[in-house]
């Protein structure tokens, strides 16, 4: 469980960061976070050539998912923040590998979630402002 509440606290320290930080545009701070994340596990899964395939598959997905909330609708980031979250968490029932960080799972779909909830909270506010 000290997993699920490291995530949950750096979640809110990153929310907390890039409120405090008004001149960054959220939208392309959270696409380039949502792009950057799924390559995490391409570099923890490179030495297993199928896990390696899934892994870019996954990553070039959410990197699209990214592209869009950035340049068509926060909606894409939302979507994007809680389907990756599933797939950290269902990614270790379906795949046993000792490549991955222990409670890598719990970590990441508590941060993930974090922040797609707080975007969805906030989504209203991301469509008419171009500053944030």
């Amino acid at each position: 469980m000290n997993a699920a509440l490291i995530g949950t606290s750096s979640g809110l320290a990153i929310i907390l960061l890039f409120t405090l930080l008004k001149k960054f545009d959220k939208k392309i701070i959270y696409g380039l976070i949502l792009a950057c994340i799924g390559f995490l596990y391409v570099g923890y899964t490179w030495s297993d050539v199928t896990l390696f395939i899934i892994n870019c598959l996954q990553a070039a997905f959410f990197l699209f998912f990214a592209y869009f909330g950035i340049t068509r609708s926060i909606n894409f980031l939302i979507a994007g923040y809680f389907l990756h979250g599933a797939w950290d968490f269902l990614f270790s029932y379906f795949v046993s590998t000792p490549l991955m960080p222990p409670h890598y799972d719990w970590f990441c779909l508590t941060i993930d979630w974090v922040i797609s909830f707080y975007l969805l909270m906030i989504k209203n506010q991301l469509k008419g402002d171009s500053n944030t």
